[in-house]
């Protein structure tokens, strides 16, 4: 047996002002994307935004369903948003913000492991890392470089 040890350098900023501007701007358009939220079974709301080459933006917000599997989370809305509105642009950054309606939101929030696996299959296709900056509703935000500095052990067609 041999032991293997997986890790990953994240950037952490004290706060959204620390961030370079075209980063604080995207933030901004999660933030408003996050109150556009449906959400009110959990009454978490996520926004996210997403900057591709060219300069467009594009953003999602959660979307529940009294159903819970029939819902989407604001990174795959964004995503596949994206994908569908301009399948030949690149995904250069995501930004990610979450805050609940039962408690502060103090601490970044990073991507549910659906969401992690729906932004490798656009890194993979696009061969090229996606920058991704989450945090709460205010404080910390994490930068993460890839995708895969989130999940390591990406599933990725190369294995079918």
């Amino acid at each position: 047996m041999k032991k293997v040890t997986i890790s990953a350098d994240l950037d952490v900023y004290d706060t959204e002002n620390e961030l370079p501007q075209d980063v604080q701007d995207l933030m901004k358009e999660a933030i408003a994307a996050r109150e556009k939220s449906y959400s009110p079974y959990s009454k978490f709301r996520v926004g996210a935004a997403i900057l591709l080459e060219g300069g467009e933006v594009v953003t999602g917000s959660n979307q529940e369903n009294a159903s819970y599997p029939a819902g989407l989370c604001a990174e795959r809305t964004a995503i596949f948003y994206a994908g569908a509105k301009y399948p030949e642009k690149k995904i250069l950054k995501m930004a990610l913000s979450a805050r609940s309606e039962n408690h502060p939101v103090e601490v970044p929030t990073p991507p549910c492991g659906s969401c992690r696996q729906a932004i490798a299959e656009y890194e993979v296709k696009q061969e090229q890392p996606i920058e991704i900056y989450f945090m709460g509703e205010k404080g910390k935000v994490v930068k993460a470089n890839s995708i895969s500095d989130l999940l390591p052990l990406i599933f990725d067609s190369s294995y079918l």
